[in-house]
């Protein structure tokens, strides 16, 4: 029976050949519009969310502040100031926290050569790598032996390897932090990151906590970072490190103004209110597109079966019932949008790789690697959305010239000229 009816749609679609034809160009072009427009929206948002997480998935900066609170014979206002013993206590005591470390901070003329410019110099941990997404183009991370031996060793952030090496190798090279010497043991990779501290990454220079104490004061550290064991306990893990820090220095661990604590999870609303609204807009505009299409085949259909309302009439006669027709005239509506629909996903695959990466953030980050364009990937997420918004387009353009076609008087249609 459906293999009847299915049959009967195509040679009824075929008798006017052209007309079904440009009916189908404009389900094609909307399919297009809502497949690269999904596949724009996801790749704006993996951008993004990349953009964001290159701060660290999982990583809690603590800024010391100043007690509110009167707790443990201790007055308010007092300064709270992050020792290594701090860190000692969190591992100790907080089971949500993979790691911490202290990280101090000062700014520093960096030279080589003749050449000199003034960058941040960040005193951090072997953890702090692994922590922060430090990911080395060339050489390696500062490891535990660095920090143990107090190795006079640096890590360059890109920015600062362009201002001082241009195109030469940096990897092994020796540069000067004020007067000391430091052995270049790694470059990192450029970094695409919208949230920072201090400054960008690409703009400092890393070298072990130990070894900063060289240099300058160290025993406080400038802020306390911590990783917890998954993003969901951000804010569980920063009350127990709050509690755990308080304990040692005395304070109440419901003072939140002792130090101050931000991970990636206080800013994740913003990261998918800018990218899921934006995928949403997209995606409306792209149904527009398609439901436009939508119209023209229930146009189309609205004048077949002006064309055919004899053939109707007959058809009842010989014993057809409603949904026979209603299923005739929907199922021509379905094969006009699937196989218009099919061609505009190959249509919109091949688009995709002609128009090839499309530059976002790269000029912004100066970076020419490609990590910060836009690809138009055509996942099998897109063609799912796709294929389903189609269905719905061909079913609502069929509903309403079925429906009319089905209810059409047998007798007065076999009388209509």
């Amino acid at each position: 029976m459906f293999r009847e009816i299915l049959r009967q749609s195509v040679q009824a679609l075929l008798r006017s050949p052209t007309r079904t034809f440009l009916t189908m160009l404009g389900i094609v072009w909307g399919v297009v519009a809502v497949a690269l427009l999904l596949a724009y929206g996801s790749s704006f948002r993996s951008i993004m969310v990349a953009g964001f997480d290159a701060l660290g998935r999982s990583v809690v900066i603590c800024w010391p502040g100043q007690t509110s609170e009167q707790a443990g014979g201790e007055r308010a206002g007092r300064p709270i100031r992050f020792e290594q013993a701090d860190v000692e206590a969190i591992l100790a005591e907080v089971p949500l926290v993979r790691t911490a470390c202290l990280e101090t901070v000062r700014e520093w003329p960096i030279s080589y050569g003749a050449r000199l410019s003034s960058h941040l110099v960040r005193g951090v941990c072997p953890e702090y790598g692994r922590m922060r997404n430090e990911v080395p183009a060339e050489g390696r991370w500062i490891s535990p032996e660095d920090v143990l031996e107090r190795r006079r060793v640096a890590f360059l952030g890109d920015a600062v390897r362009r201002k001082l090496f241009a195109g030469r190798p940096a990897v092994g090279e020796t540069i000067r932090i004020g007067r000391m010497r430091f052995t270049v043991i790694g470059v990192m990779a450029k970094k695409i990151q919208f949230a920072n501290y201090f400054s960008s990454d690409d703009e400092s220079v890393f070298i072990p906590y130990s070894t900063a104490g060289d240099l300058w004061n160290n025993r406080y550290g400038s802020v306390l970072l911590f990783e917890t064991v998954n993003p969901a306990f951000e804010e569980q893990a920063i009350r127990q490190v709050r509690a755990a820090i308080a304990k040692r220095q005395r304070f109440s661990p419901t003072d939140e103004r002792a130090f101050t604590a931000f991970g990636r999870q206080r800013f994740r609303p913003v990261i998918d209110g800018i990218t899921i609204g934006l995928q949403g807009l997209l995606l409306v505009i792209g149904v527009l597109t398609l439901g436009i299409g939508g119209v023209g085949v229930m146009n189309i259909m609205l004048v077949s079966i002006d064309e055919r309302i004899r053939e109707i009439g007959l058809r009842r006669a010989l014993g057809a019932r409603r949904w026979h027709i209603q299923l005739q005239f929907l199922s021509e509506a379905l094969v006009i949008t699937l196989i218009g629909g099919a061609i505009g996903l190959i249509l919109a695959w091949a688009l995709s790789a002609l128009i090839g990466p499309i530059p976002l953030l790269g000029p912004l980050f100066d970076d020419t690697s490609g990590r910060g364009d836009i690809h138009l990937v055509i996942s099998p997420v897109t063609v799912a959305v796709s294929v389903f918004v189609l269905l719905v387009v061909g079913l609502l353009s069929g509903l309403i010239p079925a429906s009319r076609a089905s209810s059409l008087d047998p007798a007065q249609a076999l009388r209509y000229e």
